[in-house]
């Protein structure tokens, strides 16, 4: 096996495109596994460790721009005010080992639906920057993410880094497992509220081929915050509001039988992670403590 180990991100799309078939690794915590099961046997690394510019995060008018590089461990650390969901759902992901070294942009490589970082940023209709020699170009997450570990790049792209608006208000992320640290995922949800824009959004992770927005949850509790006027009183949202986002944010998911859970779980656990995530987060929005 060849290790390819460009110095600088130009370097390493001129590898990227002399040997497509080059595997980017980066963290490796997703990448090793695949290695140590010979699930994949490359016939060359591409390790992106050297490249800074890969690690780097900066912020313009609203919206951040976060390298594929940057760790679980500086997400919760640097950026953990801007994008409160993206680090409550680093602060879930394995062991502080896994933290310092794995990374959303690994998330994004591997597009698996279990994948915590990957709720976050469809909750936040993040972009993804994918880099080549031949330019760059920013993909909405939606359309990046084309299956159960299947997306859009193009062999001789890079995930370069993603971009997404900082928050707006509270967001939130839970996740079901067997254990409460270092577990893949039975689902996930992540959450976030938009007061300027009256919106809440929200997604799925774990329960389907791919995250799912929970759209017409969305659309329910939105409706309720203006009909009641709750964005501006700041009331306590009802219980039969809670209930039915959390039954609507049910039947958004489609979920399988695995050996992490049956369906019926999934489903019956995302109903409460809806009314849950949702009471935490309007709870911050009250100030409540």
């Amino acid at each position: 096996m060849e290790i390819l180990q460009p110095d600088t991100l130009r370097e390493a799309l001129e590898m990227k495109s002399a040997q497509p078939e080059a595997k980017p690794i980066a963290g490796g915590t997703d990448v090793m596994v695949e290695l140590n099961f010979d699930h994949i046997r490359p016939a060359a690394m591409l390790d992106l460790t050297r490249v800074r510019e890969l690690g780097e995060w900066t912020s313009d008018d609203g919206r951040l721009r976060v390298g594929a590089g940057v760790t679980y461990a500086r997400l919760i650390g640097e950026l953990g005010d801007r994008l409160p969901g993206l680090a409550i759902a680093s602060r879930t992901v394995g062991s502080p080992q896994i933290r310092n070294r794995g990374t959303v942009g690994g998330n994004l490589g591997t597009s698996s639906p279990a994948g915590d970082g990957l709720p976050p940023l469809f909750a936040c209709a993040a972009e993804v920057e994918l880099a080549s020699t031949s330019g760059t170009r920013r993909v909405p997450i939606a359309e990046f993410v084309t299956g159960p570990k299947r997306n859009c790049m193009a062999p001789d792209e890079l995930i370069a880094g993603y971009t997404l608006p900082a928050a707006g208000g509270p967001q939130q992320f839970a996740k079901i497992g067997t254990r409460n640290a270092m577990v893949i995922a039975v689902c996930s949800l992540a959450l976030a509220l938009w007061p300027d824009e009256r919106r809440v959004t929200a997604c799925i992770g774990s329960a389907g081929p791919t995250p799912i927005p929970a759209t017409d949850a969305e659309a329910f509790i939105a409706g309720v915050l203006d009909e009641q006027g709750l964005w501006e009183s700041r009331a306590p949202i009802s219980e039969s509001a809670l209930t039915r986002f959390g039954e609507l944010v049910e039947l958004a998911a489609r979920p399988i039988n695995d050996v992490r859970g049956t369906a019926a779980y999934r489903h019956h656990a995302l109903r409460v992670l809806g009314r849950r995530t949702l009471t935490w987060a309007w709870r911050d929005y009250r100030g409540e403590a």
